[in-house]
């Protein structure tokens, strides 16, 4: 299988040329395009036990989709919901990562999905309060709202937490205040993410919450007596 991934950083599309009888594994919802012979098989990875744990707990879709090249090879071309970034991230056998949900695009079948408590705080933060932990082996790619910035840990680090893209299970992240009372509420920066340890962490350059906090003055307003 190879992989090309297009239009990036602003609106990121994975390209896959898989070989005959290669599949991939995609969220649902992410197929932009595909090629006539690739035949898509909708399931729930792992069991519908584990499927729900992750729609209930790590946020992803209850079913996933694969794709599959049969008779020769085939094409498909996969794409995130939110314009931004998508980087691979190649993992060896029983090394992992930490997601956050709503970045998880796609996967080679290998990978294994899992959910991971996060804290209860998480639940106050955007982070959430469990994450999804992609074990390899094999290729996870994660999606960003806006374009995606590595960081290495060594020591400590802050992050606001609707920045937050990935980072490697190398490293541990609490949730605190990143000042005051009077900051945590008119500061406009609320909950971050204080990482400590050794590893990589991956942050996005524009957060969801901000857009929605700017669209709102301009979404219509119903008059009552309508």
């Amino acid at each position: 299988m190879t992989y090309e991934i297009k239009s990036s950083p602003e609106f990121a599309l994975i390209d896959y040329q898989l070989a005959a009888g290669e599949s991939v594994v995609a969220e649902s919802g992410a197929m932009v395009s595909m090629s006539g012979n690739i035949k898509m098989k909708t399931e729930a990875r792992g069991g519908i036990l584990a499927a729900a744990k992750r729609k209930l707990l790590g946020g992803e879709s209850l079913f996933q989709n694969t794709f599959t090249a049969e008779g020769g090879p085939g094409r498909v071309m996969l794409a995130p919901g939110a314009p931004g970034d998508i980087l691979p991230f190649e993992l060896k056998e029983g090394k992992s990562l930490m997601i956050q949900s709503a970045a998880y695009v796609a996967a080679t079948p290998g990978v294994t999905l899992d959910t991971k408590w996060g804290g209860a705080k998480g639940f106050f933060s955007g982070v959430g309060m469990f994450l999804l932990k992609a074990t390899g082996p094999g290729t996870v790619f994660v999606s960003s709202y806006g374009a995606i910035f590595p960081k290495r840990c060594e020591g400590e680090y802050v992050v606001d937490t609707d920045h937050i893209v990935a980072f490697e299970d190398t490293v541990q992240y609490r949730i605190s205040k990143v000042g005051g009372i009077k900051s945590l509420f008119f500061g406009g920066e609320g909950l971050v993410a204080r990482f400590s340890g050794q590893g990589m962490i991956y942050a996005q350059t524009r957060s969801p919450s901000s857009l929605a906090n700017f669209l709102h003055p301009f979404r219509p307003v119903k008059s009552k007596n309508n």
